[in-house]
C-alpha cells in the first residue's frame, strides 16, 4: 500500500512539475502579477530573439556567448525602483566581473530610451529592449496591468508602448514582474529572485552570495 501511494504521490508531484514547467516557458501573458509563473531555477534560458540598444536583433544565447551572466528584468527607466535597483547592480559591477559575470538589464524600453538610461545613469553594463514583451512571456514574467494602471501610466508617463489584448478582450499594458537570474556558462538558472512587489528589489549584497556560489 505504502508502495502505490509512494508511486502515486511521484505520479502527481511529476504531472504538476510538467504542467508548471509547460505553462512557465508557453508565452503566456498572467492576468496579474501574482500569478506569474517564471523560470526556475535548474532550467534552461529559453530561445528567444532580443532588441540590443542599437535596435539589432539577436538571439539571446548570442548576447549570453556562453559567459555567466546576471540577467534582470525591470519595468522600464521611468520606474524609481528600477533607477536605484539599476545603482545598485552598477556599484557591485565590478565585483561580479571578478566573479566571472557579466550584467545584462532587459526592460520595455525602446531602444531610444535604453540609450538615455545608460547615458543618464552612466553604465557600463548591457541593456536589451523588450518593447513587445516576447522575452519577459519566454521567461514566464509577463504579466497584463489592471485599467486604472494602464490609463495612469499610458496619461501620465506618456508611455508608447504596444497594448495588448487580455482574455476579456481588452487593450491593457504588458509589464514584466521585477527578476534577477543568475545563469550559469550553459545557460542553466542557478539562482533567481521575483516578487510581483515592483517596490521590492534583491539586496546587492544576497546576489553577490548567490553570484560566488556559481561555478
Amino acid at each position: 500500500m505504502n508502495i502505490i501511494f509512494s508511486k502515486l504521490s511521484a505520479l502527481i508531484f511529476t504531472m504538476f512539475f510538467l504542467s508548471f514547467n509547460t505553462y512557465a516557458l508557453s508565452n503566456v501573458i498572467a492576468e496579474t502579477a501574482d500569478q506569474v509563473a517564471p523560470l526556475m531555477n535548474g532550467q534552461q534560458v529559453p530561445s528567444v530573439k532580443v532588441t540590443t540598444i542599437s535596435g539589432e536583433q539577436l538571439p539571446l544565447s548570442q548576447v549570453l556567448n556562453n559567459k555567466k551572466t546576471i540577467l534582470f528584468f525591470y519595468r522600464g527607466g521611468w520606474c524609481p525602483f528600477c533607477n536605484t535597483q539599476m545603482g545598485q547592480l552598477k556599484q557591485i559591477e565590478t565585483k561580479l566581473k571578478k566573479l566571472g559575470f557579466q550584467l545584462i538589464g532587459i526592460s520595455t524600453d525602446n531602444p531610444k530610451d535604453l540609450q538615455k538610461s545608460v547615458k543618464k545613469h552612466k553604465l557600463g553594463y548591457q541593456l536589451l529592449a523588450d518593447f513587445n514583451s516576447t522575452t519577459s512571456k519566454a521567461f514566464g514574467l509577463a504579466y497584463y496591468s489592471s485599467q486604472t494602471v494602464t490609463d495612469k501610466y499610458l496619461a501620465a508617463l506618456k508611455l508608447k508602448n504596444p497594448l495588448q489584448k487580455n482574455s476579456a478582450g481588452i487593450a491593457r499594458l504588458v509589464l514584466p514582474v521585477p527578476a534577477i537570474y543568475v545563469i550559469d556558462g550553459d545557460g542553466l538558472v542557478q539562482f533567481n529572485y521575483v516578487n510581483p512587489n515592483f517596490k521590492v528589489r534583491l539586496h546587492q549584497d544576497l546576489l553577490l552570495k548567490a553570484a560566488e556560489l556559481v561555478k
